[in-house]
């Protein structure tokens, strides 16, 4: 069993086809395939299936993931005997955009000033699709905001509490009771998908409140602006609307609705090593939101 094989089958588990694996990795699609032919008679069954032309894991082909991940794990370990502590290579961190405008970008900033010999890339996507993706093996590290959660397969961080508010333009009404009442209101929101947008709309369901038009908008700045211009209201963390709140361009909506608390987290997969730069990434973090607890108990 050779390491390059269980590569391939890691690669094309993250790309999702052979095509795209054999991109990555600067192979010929029959290399990809004698790659995993060669696997298979290893293991002694398929590992890949195709269902409605879609390519699908084996029963055999979920089992050898962990097993493929702990030599793999193995090996980059050996590879980096001599240089166990050396801070180098490429992190990948995937994060919601709300965390990725009110938190990394300082983190980010110190991370490539004090390790410059790391490539860091940085993907945004819901917070389900960061978990997907860590689990997946895609990204080393997600940050999340989302209610509790817990992953045995995951090293969890819990990083504090997301104050959630309902926000309308400054002339818009004080309290979102003025909304209930009439007909015809706009929710704004971001993707579904997104852990806060996902409470709101349950909440809603739950205490039968259907009459809402949902306009869905591709960033958080386009659902502030969109808000600021009187058009309807949206449920975001405060550390996003904070400046535009403070500043007179947004408004609090005052309200009595019991919404469901949502976290920030940062998770890793578990693996046998991490690498030094995932390390060192995670540590940053934990010591920014440190110092930002330590700065708002001063204030």
């Amino acid at each position: 069993m050779e390491i390059r094989h269980l590569i391939t089958f890691q690669t094309i588990i993250e790309i999702g086809s052979y095509t795209g694996a054999a991109s990555k990795l600067g192979y010929t699609q029959s290399t990809i395939t004698s790659h995993i032919q060669a696997l298979e008679n290893e293991v002694g069954g398929a590992l890949f299936t195709y269902v409605k032309r879609k390519l699908q894991l084996t029963h055999l082909g979920r089992e050898l993931i962990p097993l493929a991940e702990d030599l793999l794990s193995t090996h980059d370990q050996i590879k980096n005997i001599q240089s166990d502590r050396e801070v180098k290579g490429i992190i990948r961190v995937a994060a919601p955009e709300s965390l990725t405008i009110s938190t990394l970008g300082p983190i980010i900033r110190e991370y490539s000033i004090k390790y410059p010999h790391v490539r860091l890339i940085l993907t945004n996507g819901t917070c389900g699709q960061n978990q997907t993706d860590l689990l997946s093996g895609r990204v080393d590290l997600a940050l999340m905001v989302y209610p509790e959660i817990s992953l045995e397969k995951c090293i969890h961080y819990s990083l504090g509490e997301e104050k959630i508010v309902l926000v309308s333009s400054n002339d818009g009404p004080d309290h979102f009771d003025d909304y209930k009442k009439k007909k015809n209101q706009v929710f704004i929101t971001n993707e579904e998908g997104c852990s806060y947008r996902t409470m709101f709309e349950r909440y809603l369901t739950k205490h039968d409140i259907h009459h809402f038009q949902t306009m869905e908008l591709w960033s958080i700045e386009a659902i502030k602006q969109t808000v600021m211009s009187g058009l309807g209201f949206a449920v975001l963390p405060y550390i996003t609307v904070k400046e535009e709140e403070e500043s007179g361009k947004l408004k609090m909506l005052h309200h009595s609705e019991q919404l469901e608390p949502i976290y920030s987290h940062m998770l890793i997969k578990k693996k046998k090593w991490l690498s030094p730069a995932v390390e060192a990434f995670a540590e940053l973090v934990l010591n920014s939101i440190e110092e930002s607890r330590k700065e708002c108990l001063n204030e």
